[in-house]
């Protein structure tokens, strides 16, 4: 049977994140994500070449990252909501430009395995770079 998340995890868990975020720590980030994780993103799609907006594992999705900081020295990630369903998690922030982004995060065995990066309305996928 598949786990239903609870608000005590989901307010550590978001809470972690935007920490990570905000100290630019992207291996402390990807400390909650499985080696064989799948990520989608349209912003993947415009900073790692030949990705088509999909990146397969933690080297995929740390080079992402660490594309998207390098590109972006003042990000700064603002919780707004976070939401919980059956072992996935979403998270509603703001970047530092005031946009609005959903991280959608699904955990198998207490690390995520999928997850996806979206975003309000079409050309506001530049949480990384304006």
């Amino acid at each position: 049977m598949k786990n239903v998340i609870d608000a005590p995890f989901s307010s550590h868990f978001s809470a972690e994140w935007v920490d990570a975020w905000n100290a630019h720590d992207v291996e402390r980030v990807l400390s909650h994500f499985r080696d064989d994780v799948k990520f989608t993103s349209p912003l993947a799609a415009k900073l790692i070449e030949g990705s088509d907006g999909t990146l397969c594992g933690k080297v995929e999705l740390r080079n992402y990252w660490l594309e998207g900081v390098k590109q972006n020295p003042d990000l700064k990630f603002t919780i707004e909501n976070v939401y919980t369903g059956i072992e996935t998690i979403v998270i509603n922030y703001r970047n530092q430009n005031g946009k609005l982004a959903n991280e959608v995060l699904t955990f198998k065995d207490g690390l995520i395995i999928e997850g996806h990066g979206t975003y309000l309305g079409q050309g506001d996928e530049d949480t990384f770079v304006e």
